[in-house]
C-alpha cells in the first residue's frame, strides 16, 4: 500500500497526505472511519478545511449568512456616525469622497456685516443660508436682493427674536408669515425654510407653520465669544461631513470666523452648500 501511495503522489502532484485522501474518497483504499482517529485523514481534513469550518469568517464573508463580518475596518455607509443635535441631517454628496456642511446666519441682515460676509462669500465662490428676522429687513433690501442674485438661499427666521412657544400660536403665524410676505415682496420667492430663534418649536407649531424647520448641529457660540479665534477653534473642533453651523451676520467677528472657517476647510476637501442640500426630511 506505500508503493502505491507514493506512486499516486508522484502522478498527481500531490503529497502522500492527499494522495491517501484521494484513493480513500474512491474506494481504492480502505481505512478506518474518520471516527477512528485516523492519523492520516484528521490531519488531511485539519489542514485543507480549516478554513472551511461552518461560521468561519472567509474573506471578510460569513459563510452563513453571506453578509460582512466584523473586520475591525471601518466600513462607508454613507451616514454620519453620530450627528449630535442635528439627527436626520446627512449630505446628499456623500459617498463620491465629497464632504459637505453647511454655514447658516441668523438675524440679518445687517448693513455692515452682512454685506462684508457677501462680499467673502462672493471671492470663495461659496454659498450659504441666510435667516432673516424681519425687522432688520427694512433699509436692507438690496442686500436681500444681492443674496437671491448670488445663489444664497434664503429662510425665515420670524419677525422678532423671541421664544415662539411662548408667544401664542396665533401671534406665531403671524409673525412667520409677514416675515415670509417681506422676503417674497423682494425676491419674488417665498422663503420654505424657517429656523425659530433659540431653536424654540413644537409640534403644535409645526402643523401651523407649513414650513420645514431648520436647526442646527454644530454652535459657534459667536454672539457669546465675540472672538474669531476662539469661533473658528471651537467650530473646527466639532466639524464634520454633513453638519449644519449656526452662526449669525451681525457681527464683524463672526463674518471674520466664518471667512477663516472656509479657509481652513475647503484644503481639507470640505465643499459649502445651501441647507436645502443636506437636509433629507
Amino acid at each position: 500500500m506505500g508503493k502505491k501511495l507514493r506512486l499516486m503522489a508522484v502522478i498527481a502532484g500531490m503529497d502522500l497526505l492527499l494522495a491517501a485522501a484521494l484513493l480513500w474518497t474512491l474506494g481504492i483504499l480502505k481505512l478506518p472511519a474518520f471516527g477512528g482517529g485516523n492519523p492520516v485523514l484528521e490531519r488531511f481534513v485539519s489542514a485543507a478545511g480549516a478554513n472551511d469550518a461552518p461560521g468561519r469568517p472567509k474573506d471578510g464573508l460569513s459563510t452563513d449568512s453571506g453578509q460582512p463580518t466584523d473586520t475591525g475596518q471601518p466600513t462607508d455607509t454613507g451616514l454620519p456616525a453620530d450627528t449630535g443635535p442635528g439627527d436626520g441631517v446627512v449630505s446628499e454628496k456623500r459617498g463620491n469622497g465629497v464632504k459637505c456642511v453647511a454655514l447658516t446666519f441668523d438675524d440679518g441682515p445687517n448693513k455692515e456685516c452682512t454685506k462684508d460676509l457677501l462680499d467673502g462669500l462672493k471671492a470663495r465662490g461659496v454659498k450659504a443660508t441666510f435667516f432673516l428676522m424681519g425687522e432688520s429687513i427694512p433699509g436692507n433690501e438690496d442686500l436681500v436682493r444681492r443674496m437671491k442674485d448670488e445663489g444664497h438661499l434664503i429662510g425665515n427666521h420670524s419677525y422678532r427674536h423671541i421664544q415662539l412657544t411662548k408667544a401664542g400660536e396665533n401671534a406665531v403665524c403671524d409673525a412667520v408669515d409677514q416675515t415670509s410676505v417681506m422676503i417674497e415682496q423682494i425676491t419674488g420667492e417665498r422663503p420654505q425654510y424657517l429656523r425659530p430663534p433659540y431653536g424654540d418649536w413644537n409640534d403644535n407649531l409645526e402643523c401651523k407653520v407649513d414650513m420645514t424647520t431648520v436647526l442646527w448641529s454644530v454652535d459657534s457660540l459667536d454672539w457669546k465669544l465675540q472672538n474669531r479665534q476662539k469661533i473658528v477653534k471651537r467650530v473646527l473642533k466639532d466639524v464634520k461631513d454633513g453638519d449644519i453651523i449656526l452662526m449669525h451676520d451681525i457681527f464683524p467677528t463672526s463674518v471674520e470666523a466664518a471667512l477663516e472657517i472656509i479657509d481652513t476647510l475647503t484644503p481639507q476637501g470640505y465643499t459649502f452648500v445651501t441647507v436645502d442640500e443636506v437636509l433629507i426630511d
